[in-house]
């Protein structure tokens, strides 16, 4: 038996106008899970309970099969530890978006332009992340240089419950009005804005610090399911949380989270750990998440069909002959309309192939729901879809 989880980030959404009151899930051709809809067992999973924030740390989490309740402590530990950096247990790691704010006389009256400064390159970002080095850090403060916009500030002896809002959820925004000032964030807000004077004039003229947590241990996840697995995906946060959970995180050339992402080669990156050893590959595709994030109707639906055509439909044509066993499902929603997570209950697909049963002949939100199985708590679905 192998297993694919096939992670189709923010993939769910609302019926849109523009759409004709559909969603991209029913508007996109993607008839490879179409296919797989009509012979598996659909419904629906809560993976952010309503007590948390739906972010893509605590869904991801809770689909691998780790409560959240109990071992989530913050995003950014897990970024770090894909870039390699080594936390102390009284180190804070705070995610450093690079953004592009639109020019005003203070930062507060400033609007959020692009969460991700246009789509700024990783070697672009690499200088200035380097410049803010070397005019903002100190004894206690270091940045980090990741990928494309997405870097990491390492806090020595730092503070939590910073109340830091993520930039993706105000663009469009002014910025001060979503700044919450205090008692530990008071030296971060300097930070950001002795950035914003820094960096006038280039592509990204501002860091955006946010999503803090301390290092916490978690167990492997083939001491918790019996399974050696393999995490691939294009961004640190899910990397981190791969390494953390002792899986083998495989690096895809061209991977890069977006509609440009090497959805071939992701593909090709699963099958072969799966036919050299591997039980169960996590393949965390971005693409979706970020064109909710930036409103954008059709490139989600492009997102969606890229996935079914260039990774579900070969994989399936590699595994034709042998025993699969497959999950596709969103860790959250991410619809266009409100351009960032919600708790809303997510649809998932699990298929196996030698155990056929009837479905629904489109796998959406709605056959979803209409399917009457509902999996409340997130974290036990790993379970199920391993037959544990």
């Amino acid at each position: 038996m192998k297993y694919l989880v096939l992670l189709c980030d923010g993939m769910s959404d609302e019926p849109i106008k523009k759409l004709g009151n559909i969603t991209p899930m029913q508007a996109a051709k993607k008839p490879a899970m179409d296919r797989l809809s009509r012979v598996s067992e659909l419904g629906l999973v809560k993976t952010v309970q309503d007590n948390m924030k739906p972010g893509s740390d605590i869904a991801n989490l809770s689909i691998l099969g780790y409560d959240p309740e109990v071992y989530y402590s913050g995003r950014s530990p897990y970024e770090a530890a894909s870039m390699g950096i080594e936390l102390e247990p009284d180190d804070v790691a705070i995610r450093c978006n690079l953004v592009k704010l639109s020019n005003e006389d203070d930062f507060r009256d400033a609007t959020m332009l692009s969460y991700c400064a246009d789509d700024i390159r990783t070697d672009e970002a690499a200088e200035i992340i380097a410049l803010v080095n070397d005019n903002l850090s100190g004894e206690h403060f270091k940045f980090h240089a990741g990928i494309q916009y997405r870097h990491c500030l390492v806090w020595k002896n730092g503070k939590l419950n910073l109340s830091m809002t993520p930039p993706h959820d105000i663009t469009g925004m002014r910025v001060g009005d979503y700044i919450k000032t205090n008692e530990n964030n008071s030296e971060l807000l300097e930070l950001m804005y002795k950035s914003y004077e820094l960096l006038k004039g280039k592509q990204a003229n501002s860091i955006w610090l946010w999503g803090e947590g301390k290092r916490r241990e978690l167990p492997s996840f083939r001491d918790k399911f019996y399974k050696k697995a393999a995490m691939i995906s294009a961004v640190d946060l899910l990397k981190g949380i791969g390494k953390f959970t002792g899986m083998d995180v495989i690096n895809v050339p061209g991977a890069t989270g977006y509609l440009d992402t090497n959805f071939a080669g992701k593909c090709g990156a699963a099958i072969d750990a799966l036919k050299s050893g591997t039980d169960l590959v996590y393949l965390h595709i971005e693409a979706p998440d970020e064109c909710g994030h930036r409103g954008e109707v059709e490139g989600k639906i492009k997102a969606i069909e890229l996935i079914d055509e260039l990774v579900l439909k070969p994989f399936l044509a590699a595994f034709e002959n042998e025993h699969v066993r497959i999950l596709i499902c969103p860790d959250h929603a991410t619809p266009l309309s409100l351009r960032t997570h919600t708790n809303d209950p997510v649809p998932y697909l699990i298929y196996d192939s030698k155990k056929l049963q009837k479905g629904a002949e489109t796998f959406t939100e709605e056959t979803a729901k209409a399917s009457g199985n509902f999996v409340e708590v997130g974290h036990e679905l790993m379970g199920r879809f391993l037959g544990l």
